[in-house]
């Protein structure tokens, strides 16, 4: 998300700070109007460096994980880094903050019920530590915006769209690599997802508006988990999911990925949250961002994956990196 905001700011021409944390993106060093700069955002220092004299702040930056053994680095780091950006907002006092949130910081539905911005957070079972985090570092920004802060947040549903880095193995981008293997099963679960692209517009027509202490869901479809990986299949001219799996049979493959991981120390694809996520059907309503934005339209998700797996590398190779 965040490489393709710069990539889209840049194109507007106006001067970009943009920030990495430990080696600075190959892609996208010679993008114009862009100049990069190191920052650890646990290190206040390095906070108030990168954002001095700036006037606006888009917040992307997050752990994204559902392994276990990161549930402390999650709730730290994504917490204290995004409590350390508002302060130091306040600080500067910058005209305005876009916090790139999560629906999962929203929390979860219960069947047959829809999901709203006003929906309120309930702790449960089914809420991730990803979750937790993004439901936490909200409340970060919601403390800046009690304080003088002019923010809004954006709660896009799954993000899918190609990396620009090339890296296939991490978030959305890794649904392509199990579509790729022709993974077997399949859940009952649904989520909402959305493009990219309808993202970065998005948080763009955000930063423009006069619109603050809001928070908008993004979504361009309520889609089951099956379609998406189906989708994703055809469009690279694979065989889709056809094996239902139930709680039991999710159960065991997620033990088996344990398993495999504890013996090779390969990352597993499927945990104990991602299995038990994925039988929840959730349900997100987009109409508040299309009430406020009426120009505003999603791309549709089959047109998303078709361009996803035209940047989807060649399979052989996606194998052997697997």
């Amino acid at each position: 998300m965040g490489s393709h905001l710069v990539v889209a700011l840049s194109k507007e021409g106006r001067p970009v700070r943009a920030l990495y944390h430990r080696h600075p993106p190959e892609s996208l060093a010679r993008l114009p109007n862009v100049s990069w700069q190191q920052a650890d955002l646990l290190d206040i220092y390095d906070v108030a460096a990168a954002m001095a004299g700036v006037g606006e702040v888009y917040h992307c930056a997050a752990v994204v994980s559902f392994d276990p053994a990161h549930k402390e680095k999650l709730l730290a780091i994504n917490v204290q880094s995004t409590a350390h950006v508002v302060n130091e907002a306040l600080q500067q006092q910058v005209r305005k903050l876009v916090h790139l949130s999560s629906v999962a910081a929203i929390g979860r539905s219960l069947p047959g019920q829809e999901i709203k911005e006003d929906n309120e957070w309930e702790e449960s079972k089914n809420n991730s530590t990803y979750a937790v985090s993004k439901y936490a570092a909200e409340l970060e920004v919601w403390r800046g915006m009690a304080e003088g802060l002019d923010a809004a947040i954006l709660n896009p549903g799954i993000i899918l769209g190609a990396p620009l880095n090339g890296n296939w193995q991490e978030g959305s981008a890794a649904m392509m690599q199990v579509a790729a293997k022709e993974f077997p099963f399949y859940t009952q679960g649904a989520n909402a997802f959305v493009g990219v692209h309808d993202v970065v517009r998005a948080a763009l027509l955000l930063m423009k508006s006069n619109i603050t202490t809001e928070r908008f869901i993004l979504s361009a479809a309520n889609m089951p988990y099956r379609q998406v990986f189906t989708l994703m299949a055809e469009s690279l001219g694979r065989k889709p999911p056809h094996i239902a799996a139930g709680p039991l049979l999710s159960n065991i493959v997620w033990r088996a990925g344990a398993l495999r991981q504890a013996l090779t120390g390969k990352t597993a694809t499927i945990t104990r949250e991602t299995a038990r996520n994925a039988q929840l059907q959730c349900s997100y309503n987009n109409e508040k961002f299309l009430k406020a934005f009426p120009a505003f339209k999603y791309t549709p998700l089959d047109l998303v994956i078709k361009e996803m797996a035209q940047h989807f590398p060649n399979l052989n190779n996606a194998a052997a990196n697997s």
